[in-house]
């Protein structure tokens, strides 16, 4: 068990890329020049790339080679998950889980060490109503995690600790469900239909499995797939939507984010979807907003929730930005989201 631990505690050290602190000013890191399609513009972060890094494998890929197992608990905001592999596997907050009573979305980082038994992680439900199996799928357990949040809003929400209400209802939960209604009521108005599946109407999931809506946001991601398979050195990004600033992902492998882009693009795009607006015109963002975004974090309060024993979350909050770093106990850290208020 020793060797064990000391294994995987090199493996983590190994891919904490030494970047710029929480703290220190944005302008450190290089920001790529802009690629846009239609409203949607994604800056690149590029940072230096060290080889023979070892990196976390996905909740995806660990879900698809059947070494991490998601389990119902019959409580809505809490599951259970386990990784059964020999390699870390890196949860990120806004992934969705798809199955059990109702599809999830899972609101922490966290990296989940080898062999690490069953572990509870906070979750909020994106399909309102339905509390049995679907189809073929199994109520006692996830099958996929294909698809991430595709909201700003939702994605403020699900970061909100999900204290009960008088209600019975936790109040992020309440806005998390009526950002999925939003989000698919938006779709709607641009699409021309609704993608909403008859299986479940009030799957997000579902929604964003429509070949309606793929169709839609296929040529969002043609156009901006390319970005990073050959931006070697890019390590995350940055989004604008209609010309406003919303949001940042950062890692801290250029690996790392290469395997989350695909499921990141996906959920962006669809975003940009849903806020499209017609005949409506806007100034392109620009760098100089980028870095201005990005130091809001440096400057805004912070706080510290611990996840496990080997993850915790440092908050910076503002009433203009909430920022967030998973940090590891044996030094450095995973990822940095950064969400515009």
């Amino acid at each position: 068990m020793k060797i064990l631990a000391l294994a995987a505690m090199a493996a983590a050290l190994a891919f904490a890329t030494p970047l710029p602190s929480f703290a220190d000013t944005p302008a450190a890191h290089r920001i790529s020049q802009p690629t846009t399609h239609e409203n949607l513009t994604i800056f690149l972060v590029r940072g230096d790339r060290a080889a023979g890094k070892t990196v976390p494998i996905t909740l995806q890929e660990a879900m698809q080679k059947g070494v991490l197992r998601v389990r119902e608990t019959s409580n809505v905001n809490s599951l259970e998950i386990e990784n059964l592999g020999d390699k870390d596997v890196f949860i990120q907050a806004g992934d969705i889980v798809k199955g059990g009573k109702q599809d999830r979305v899972l609101s922490v980082d966290m990296v989940l060490g080898p062999k690490s038994g069953a572990v509870p992680i906070a979750s909020f439900c994106v399909e309102q109503g339905r509390w049995q199996k679907r189809g073929n799928e199994k109520a006692d357990s996830f099958a996929s995690s294909t698809t991430a949040l595709p909201s700003r809003a939702m994605k403020l929400a699900a970061q909100t600790p999900a204290s009960p209400s008088p209600r019975g209802v936790a109040e992020p939960q309440q806005k998390v469900w009526s950002g999925v209604q939003e989000v698919q009521r938006k779709l709607a108005d641009n699409l021309g239909s609704s993608a909403a599946s008859a299986a479940s109407p009030s799957s997000l999931q579902l929604t964003m499995e429509s070949g309606k809506l793929k169709s839609a946001v296929g040529a969002y991601e043609a156009s901006l797939r390319s970005m990073v398979e050959t931006t070697q050195d890019a390590i995350g990004f940055v989004v604008a939507i209609n010309g406003k600033v919303s949001s940042a992902d950062i890692y801290s492998s250029p690996d790392l984010f290469r395997a989350m882009w695909p499921k990141l693009l996906h959920a962006t795009s669809v975003e940009a979807l849903s806020e499209k607006k017609t005949g409506a015109s806007f100034a392109p963002a620009t760098e100089a907003q980028v870095v201005a975004f990005l130091d809001q974090a440096r400057a805004a309060p912070a706080s510290k929730q611990k996840v496990t024993s080997r993850v915790t979350l440092e908050k910076r909050e503002s009433d203009k930005i909430l920022a967030s770093e998973a940090q590891l106990a044996e030094g450095g850290w995973v990822h940095r989201n950064y969400l515009a208020k």
